[in-house]
């Protein structure tokens, strides 16, 4: 009887440590810390191959969309601009135009180009109100 609650107690142990080791995996894996673009550059080669988040507005005229799912654009912050290509199959933001501000994940490659899986943008003036000229804001 010792026996079978030993084997028992041994596989349930085997079975959790495995869980446990892909859970711990897996949150590795996933994990992308935000950086800036000065930032990233600044990092040099330890930044290839690691997950990051990298924010900063789009370039004007810089969105090039190439073949099926592979989209190039820069971002530029504080004077720095970083060349960004989205490679998937989601399709990409509407807000995502020029001078938006975009937040890619991905990978920077060897060559400088930063490689994204995930773009997120949003358009912050398309949400603020257009003055003209003259109008004068009441308090």
């Amino acid at each position: 009887m010792k026996t079978k609650n030993l084997k028992f107690v041994a596989g349930s142990a085997a079975i959790l440590l495995a869980v446990l080791a892909l859970a711990i995996s897996g949150t590795e894996e996933t994990k992308a810390y935000y950086q800036t673009v000065p930032e990233v550059k600044a990092m040099g080669a330890k930044a290839e191959g690691r997950r990051v988040r990298v924010a900063g507005n789009v370039v004007v005229g810089s969105i090039e969309r190439q073949e099926e799912g592979v989209v190039t654009f820069d971002i530029e912050y504080e004077g720095d601009t970083l060349p960004v290509r989205y490679v998937g199959r989601a399709p990409l933001p509407d807000t995502l135009v020029d001078r938006a501000q975009a937040v890619a994940e991905g990978t920077m490659r060897p060559e400088g180009t930063f490689e994204a899986t995930l773009v997120q943008a949003k358009c912050a003036s398309k949400y603020e109100a257009a003055y003209e000229e003259g109008s004068t804001v009441v308090e």
